[in-house]
């Protein structure tokens, strides 16, 4: 037998100390009698409270007690082997975290609607394990694949334009870095790489990087973000507080999705699918929903672990039953009438 909730014993502290205030109950009565009748008087006057009846009263009260304490730790025997299966897929966030991701076509900016999409994302999730990404002039594993959401969280939060020293926008080099650095070499099917961005790119070869995802199974699932007409200014704060927009060559600089590229990259790999949010709104959580969360899934891990019967019930069962007689039995004494 195992007790799954041991601490639930420290309740046990209780019965003592309601037996020595049960006590104290009884010997306050007998002082509240002789108070008002002479101590003489108080044996010879016939008393209809059963004293043994009482104690045994209480002490049902007591034992129904320890028996609902011992169902709180939850008690359980009969072990019996049980499998356990996790299957899921590899999926990795690919996170654009570039200036141009600072544009304000959407708000507050690019950058800071993707994160709120991919957070909601991950409320849905399925047992699938979860990387991070980060990347713009070069890309950084912020969180491996791991099933540890609440730290993929912690650092999605730490995500700025400042996680990646070097500026510009290589998408090819981020995709070879997750190729390389995050999935491992087997079973590239069961995998997806989820890449946010303005799809604007400085020579990398992000058509090539995809294609070569594709010959390995890895699905892209492409979300666009920003303006693709006119595009937007990208607003920078200098040390005075004061804000300005990015300037190179003395030009301001426009920052537009560059959705054509973003195409070629999906479409260079099997099932993968591009979403033009542009200026719009985004349910990251239904997308997983509908696009991975159906897909077909490895096994991950297994393992046989033992599995008790829990018989708390039949603690709690006791109590019940030892309160109900308690209630049934009477502390007074019967009287005999005498007739004549």
């Amino acid at each position: 037998m195992i007790l799954q909730q041991i601490n639930m014993l420290y309740f046990l502290w209780v019965i003592p100390l309601l037996a020595v205030l049960l006590v104290y109950a009884w010997q306050k009565r007998k002082s509240g009698l002789k108070l008002f009748i002479d101590a003489g008087l108080l044996d010879k006057i016939p008393v209809s409270l059963s004293y043994t009846k009482r104690f045994w009263k209480s002490t049902a009260v007591l034992l129904a007690l320890v028996f609902m304490i011992l169902g709180m730790t939850r008690p359980a025997w009969n072990p019996k082997p049980e499998t356990i299966e996790r299957k899921g897929r590899d999926v990795v966030f690919l996170l654009d975290v570039s200036k141009s991701m600072l544009a304000e076509d959407l708000v507050p900016n690019r950058l800071e609607r993707a994160k709120l999409a991919i957070s909601d994302c991950i409320e849905r999730l399925e047992g699938d394990r979860i990387g991070l990404v980060a990347f713009a002039g070069t890309a950084a594993v912020k969180c491996p694949l791991t099933l540890d959401y609440g730290f993929f969280k912690m650092m999605l939060n730490d995500i700025s334009t400042d996680s990646i020293a070097r500026g510009g926008t290589l998408m090819g080099d981020a995709l070879r870095k997750v190729m390389t650095d995050v999935f491992d070499d087997q079973a590239k099917e069961f995998k997806d790489i989820i890449l946010i961005t303005d799809g604007e790119d400085h020579d990398s070869f992000p058509v090539d990087a995809a294609k070569d995802a594709g010959e390995k199974g890895i699905r892209i699932i492409a979300i666009g973000l920003g303006d693709e007409n006119e595009g937007k200014r990208i607003p920078v704060t200098n040390e005075a507080g004061i804000k300005t927009f990015l300037k190179y060559n003395g030009q301001e600089v426009w920052s537009r999705l560059d959705a054509d590229t973003l195409r070629k990259m999906v479409n260079a790999t099997p099932g993968g699918k591009y979403l033009n949010v542009a200026t719009g709104t985004i349910d990251l959580g239904d997308v997983y929903v509908r696009l991975i969360a159906t897909a077909d899934k490895k096994q991950l891990e297994s393992g046989t672990i033992k599995r008790y019967e829990e018989k708390f019930q039949i603690f709690l069962a006791a109590a019940f039953m030892i309160l109900c007689i308690e209630l049934l039995v009477n502390e007074r004494k019967k009287v005999l009438k005498n007739h004549g």
